[in-house]
């Protein structure tokens, strides 16, 4: 799968939106995006199944990027459009485009990108006039 360089679909809502300024901070986010999944787990009737997993295990990855990477502050949201789910990380540093690193099994980091692919139905990127937005999309069968 390929990172595309185009936004998410138009007509999805945002759920639940965080603002991170520090690493530290990446517990909370956890809690917090597992707990609004399960939230939207029951009130829509559907099974989510890993769905929760996969989404904060990506979430994490790609919040530490752009608070390592990119410029503060870092916005994390849970978008939902039917069944698909989406989430969406923005930092300000519009000047940097995202790339997958060439991270060696002894790094300790540069696997953001690769493993959000890995988890999510698609991911992408984007940017307005003053953020860059990486975001990866989730359905409960894929």
């Amino acid at each position: 799968m390929s990172t595309l360089q185009q936004a998410p679909p138009p007509d999805a809502e945002v759920v639940c939106s965080w603002v991170l300024a520090s690493t530290v901070e990446l517990k909370g986010l956890r809690r917090s995006l597992n707990l609004a999944l399960r939230n939207a787990d029951t009130a829509a009737g559907d099974h989510l199944g890993d769905v929760p997993e996969r989404m904060v295990l990506v979430a994490t990855e790609l919040a530490t990027n752009a608070i390592r990477h990119g410029l503060a502050p870092t916005e994390i949201r849970l978008l939902r459009t039917g069944e698909l789910y989406v989430l969406d990380v923005a930092d300000h540093d519009v000047d940097t485009i995202p790339e997958p690193s060439e991270a060696q099994p002894q790094d300790s980091g540069g696997r953001g990108l690769a493993l959000a692919r890995s988890f999510a139905l698609d991911v992408g990127w984007y940017c307005t006039t003053t953020t860059k937005h990486v975001w990866a999309s989730f359905t409960p069968d894929a």
